[in-house]
């Protein structure tokens, strides 16, 4: 099983309706993308000072699931029009569990 997890930072300028956007197009791919076993994103909860902006946790059943997924072009859709234009910063780990 491959877990990936990606950490967002917006930017001081992205708006809420730019925000929400990313949610709600992030949260359409499941439907769209099968190879997809869980798929958790959201904003953080704000518990923690200095934690990034938003999260996204996904579980696939293997590697080529997950570079499905990567590679998918609703998933590069989403990246390009939708999270980009706000990121100020990203961090990301795939995890072999």
């Amino acid at each position: 099983m491959i877990r990936h997890v990606v950490l967002f930072t917006w930017t001081e300028d992205a708006t809420d309706e730019q925000k929400e956007a990313v949610v709600t197009e992030l949260r359409k791919l499941p439907d769209a993308i099968p190879q997809l076993r869980s798929y958790t994103v959201g904003p953080d909860a704000g518990i923690t000072p200095g934690s990034h902006d938003f999260a996204v946790v996904a579980d696939f059943d293997s590697l080529d699931d997950f570079v499905t997924y990567r590679d998918h072009p609703l998933h590069q859709a989403v990246i390009a029009e939708r999270i980009k234009p706000i990121l100020a910063s990203r961090a990301a780990a795939q995890l072999s569990l």
